[in-house]
């Protein structure tokens, strides 16, 4: 999260705490009791113990070394059997690897859980870092897929993840994610909330997985190059837009367009999803 003013925890942490928005979170996970999750960053533990107390096991990335140690220290008193304690960075760490019941967690020595011997599902959890809250969600989207993520992000992320075309949020964030997943923006935060409180205001979003992708997994990665570079070129028409990108001739270019029905006036805040994926197969055409 954006740093506050005044006396900082380390990191730059914001702690949740109000207990109706804990809940609240937690009912957007859909829980089922048994089902695992993953939290990213659990702090001081007010969403963990949330998570634990509606019947779920938990996995609970902490990059700060001290509040891991606390929250280990306090795993017997929320229950032991069905948390695991993980001090690391969630950017670095392979978040599937924690997940695989023939593994132990870095730098542990304990044994696997036996709650990861009974799913291979898991959902993800978090009050994550504002400054790393587009790399967390990339990271959310890779294959294989979570059944559902719940992150409480800053209000301005949420908006640009659910935007719709034609608005001023919609951008290469929004038709990354909403490529594979449906995005919805549930309720704002109050800075009051949080202990400090940070000076942006917060907002919880959920992101399920689409049933059929509009892109396949081995083409993500291609798709959001090619989208971020279209909105690079955000003040120019399609035609300038493809050429820019694509480095393709003229003609090409006018060809493509009319062959895909678009508009070549269109500038790049105003296509839909469904259009980026078709520019970037006849992009591969050429």
């Amino acid at each position: 999260m954006s740093p506050a003013r005044g006396k900082r925890p380390p990191l730059g942490q914001h702690f949740l705490f109000d207990p109706q928005i804990l809940r609240r979170i937690v009912d957007a996970l859909d829980p089922q009791p048994g089902e695992v999750v993953l939290e990213i960053g659990p702090g001081k533990g007010t969403l963990t113990r949330e998570l634990l107390a509606r019947g779920l096991n938990v996995v609970a990335v902490e990059k700060d070394k001290r509040l891991a140690k606390e929250c280990g220290a306090r795993s017997a008193e929320w229950g032991a059997d069905h948390l695991r304690i993980v001090p690391g960075d969630a950017l670095r760490l392979n978040w599937h690897d924690l997940l695989e019941p023939t593994r132990t967690a870095p730098h542990s020595a304990l044994p696997t859980p036996r709650f990861l011997l009974r799913t291979p599902h898991f959902k993800v959890v978090g009050n994550i870092p504002y400054a790393i809250t587009t790399p967390l969600i990339d990271k959310a989207l890779t294959p294989p897929l979570p059944q559902r993520v719940v992150f409480l992000v800053q209000a301005e992320v949420a908006d640009r993840v659910t935007a719709r075309p034609g608005t001023g949020a919609y951008g290469a964030l929004t038709v990354g994610v909403q490529s594979q997943c449906a995005a919805t923006r549930l309720f704002t935060v109050r800075r009051g909330a949080f202990t400090p409180p940070p000076r942006v205001e917060s907002a919880v979003i959920v992101l399920v997985p689409l049933t059929t992708p509009l892109v396949a997994p081995e083409e993500a990665g291609e798709f959001r190059r090619f989208v971020t570079a279209c909105f690079g070129f955000r003040r120019k028409q399609l035609r300038g837009v493809l050429r820019g990108v694509t480095g393709a001739e003229p003609g090409a270019v006018d060809a493509g367009i009319a062959e895909l029905g678009l508009d070549p006036r269109a500038r790049p805040e105003t296509l839909g999803v469904a259009d980026f994926v078709r520019l970037l197969r006849w992009r591969r055409q050429l």
